[in-house]
């Protein structure tokens, strides 16, 4: 399996002719190196609505006929923009095909924000997903804090690749993350949205190593950096 990772929380995964991208914001983050135009998917999953995380979901959906999973606040949202959908949410589980979906829970919050209309629109409970794919586990959490049912996802689930937020801030910092990282009992972790804006620089390097002293796997991966997953 083929991952590809475009920065900040957004990733691509691909195998067998078929590919899903999670949370696509591309051309909004100054360190991509992708294009939108360039991203071919069968599926978009979005954890939540912020812009960081859903900015490109129409024209990548529109270019491929893409369907859109997500809660159904969202989802329902994506659907007015004349995008194919599949709503779904928190415990919720679905086959797209290729691959089973699970999603997650997540603390954080979800929102569109209207800024010339100074409204917000509500997108429904933030999440994760759990995706099972050519015998491999993966867990993206999607924006988070630390929170103790980590521990569960992780005893329900063997899982091979996990995503998780170390920006602080906006989201749990390095050395909750590495928390999360020992709960889930990862075998392999890729740190995700940090150095996208000055507030939540960190040194993913730094911890990926440490992750080391747990008997986890850390990688760091960089804007547009392919990894192949093996057993």
């Amino acid at each position: 399996m083929e991952v590809w990772y475009h920065g900040h929380s957004c990733v691509q995964l691909t195998h067998g002719g078929h590919s899903l991208i999670i949370d696509p914001f591309i051309s909004g983050n100054g360190l991509a190196v992708t294009r939108p135009e360039d991203v071919k998917v069968d599926h978009i999953l979005l954890t939540h609505a912020h812009a960081d995380h859903i900015l490109d979901t129409v024209p990548i959906a529109k270019a491929n006929d893409a369907t859109v999973v997500a809660t159904f606040e969202l989802a329902a949202y994506m659907g007015w923009q004349g995008l194919k959908t599949f709503a779904m949410n928190i415990g919720g589980r679905t086959s797209l095909g290729y691959a089973d979906v699970e999603m997650t829970p997540a603390l954080h919050s979800s929102g569109i924000v209207l800024e010339e209309e100074k409204k917000i629109i509500y997108g429904g409970m933030p999440g994760g997903f759990v995706i099972k794919w050519a015998g491999f586990t993966i867990y993206h959490s999607g924006d988070t804090s630390l929170f103790s049912d980590m521990k569960l996802i992780g005893e329900r689930h063997s899982i091979d690749l996990a995503f998780l937020p170390i920006g602080d801030v906006f989201t749990m910092g390095p050395e909750d993350a590495a928390t999360a990282a020992a709960w889930l009992g990862a075998k392999s972790v890729v740190p995700l949205h940090f150095d996208t804006f000055p507030p939540i620089r960190q040194d993913a390097e730094k911890f990926a190593a440490g992750l080391s002293q747990q008997g986890i796997r850390g990688i760091s991966m960089q804007p547009g950096e392919k990894r192949v997953l093996e057993a």
